[in-house]
């Protein structure tokens, strides 16, 4: 080869790795069916030896590591869960518990946060938007008239759109009862005094639109008016009215985890694409999921929240027809070690840990990879972050080796994931 033809090869394949066509081509596993998505967020880390991963029993006064919980069997042969998952046992035919995820970041609870939200390490000058605001921006929403990304909790720069922009962010709620904050009208302002008020905003519009004409951040700024005044609208805001939903129903939902499961199969039968909940019910042990020390000892109560949402969820989504277009995934920033602490709880892990994927149409397992006998290490299988992502990605319909763009410059949708194929 000549010393020209040379370098010209070399620059074409360095073009072709830096714009992903090489290190990204596209993925060979079909995409699903998927029409929706929930991450249900378990912040402080949900410990795999004490739910998904189950173990031989351990003591914590005598410092044996092992599980804290006895095993139970489930609707999957070979698959055991913890004893406090029972409803979740009698469907795990509909899940597929990932039990060798594992990443880098270990002590930091924001960094892991942002890793388990973004699929990518922090750092640098991009800031990198959430899976809920990629899943908002290649798909939107499924109707019209309500948001592709809602958020029952606090907002977070993790959860958020990142460099795709506000177009792909979320609208939060963190009180169930009055909907989305700051889109609640005041029940003491009477309908004719609202019709007023927008009467006057859409006067300031109109003028402020013949004055700043052709100006881009404007345009941005009414068209935010423009969605706040839809949203803030009777059709949107009667989804957060649970008591349209039978009590014996909200029951079973149990805790307010629960009804904000219950909320969001509302939601996505209005239309949004992607909810996440977060568990916020932070200190019913002491600790919520960050179990050191005493939030080990009532661990369970958490675990009873999560077993009753999760399987509630799942038939009452397949009651109306929509458990197989739904993703749903049990998410957490990571796992917990087999050992326990001095205080008699257990420490954080991140090199083996369990996050649940259920629903979506996908073949599931039950369980995928198997972990060494306190569930610290993997020995076959591993999952990585993105990996986890491009799954669930792949069951919605989107693309997992499609590049999304900070500007012009082309980024992974996901940082080089694969999608697990036996799930397709």
């Amino acid at each position: 080869m000549k010393r020209r033809e040379f370098l010209q090869a070399s620059v074409a394949t360095s073009a072709t790795i830096m714009m992903g066509g090489l290190a990204h081509a596209s993925s060979s596993v079909p995409l699903g069916k998927a029409e929706h998505c929930v991450m249900l967020w378990l912040g402080g880390g949900m410990s795999q030896i004490d739910t998904f991963d189950p173990k031989k029993r351990g003591d914590a006064k005598q410092r044996k590591a092992g599980s804290y919980y006895d095993a139970i069997d489930t609707a999957v042969p070979g698959v055991q869960v913890c004893e406090h998952l029972s409803k979740t046992a009698r469907m795990m035919e509909n899940v597929t518990a990932m039990r060798t995820l594992n990443h880098d970041v270990v002590d930091e609870h924001a960094a892991a946060a942002n890793r388990m939200h973004t699929g990518r390490p922090t750092g640098g000058t991009v800031t990198y938007p959430s899976l809920g605001s990629i899943v908002a921006d290649q798909r939107g929403a499924v109707a019209e008239g309500v948001p592709a990304y809602m958020l029952l909790g606090y907002p977070n720069i993790a959860r958020g759109p990142g460099f795709l922009g506000p177009k792909a962010g979320y609208v939060y709620s963190t009180n169930i009862n009055s909907g989305p904050a700051g889109l609640a009208r005041p029940k003491s302002i009477a309908a004719d005094r609202i019709e007023r008020r927008e009467g006057l905003l859409d006067s300031v519009r109109n003028a402020g639109s013949n004055r700043f004409r052709g100006d881009s951040k404007f345009s941005q700024y009414d068209a935010a008016i423009a969605e706040s005044l839809r949203l803030a609208g009777p059709e949107f805001m009667k989804v957060f009215d649970l008591s349209r939903e039978p009590d014996s129903l909200r029951n079973e939902y149990k805790s307010e985890f629960g009804q904000r499961c219950l909320l969001t199969r509302r939601l996505f039968q209005a239309g949004v694409r992607f909810v996440e909940v977060s568990y916020s019910d932070n200190f019913k042990n002491g600790t919520g999921w960050d179990t050191h020390n005493g939030g080990q000892l009532n661990q369970h109560l958490l675990i009873q929240d999560l077993d009753a949402a999760l399987a509630t969820l799942m038939a009452d989504l397949d009651k109306h027809r929509l458990l197989d277009k739904t993703v749903i995934l049990v998410n957490s920033e990571f796992g917990r070690p087999g050992g326990f602490d001095s205080g008699g709880g257990r420490g954080h892990h991140s090199k083996c840990f369990t996050s649940v994927i259920a629903g979506g149409g996908l073949k599931h397992t039950g369980a995928w990879g198997q972990s060494d006998e306190v569930g610290e290490q993997v020995i076959e299988k591993p999952v990585s972050v993105p990996d986890y992502f491009a799954t669930a990605l792949a069951a919605l319909q989107i693309d997992p080796a499609a590049n999304l763009y900070d500007g012009d410059r082309p980024v992974p949708i996901t940082d080089l994931g694969k999608p697990i194929a036996e799930l397709f």
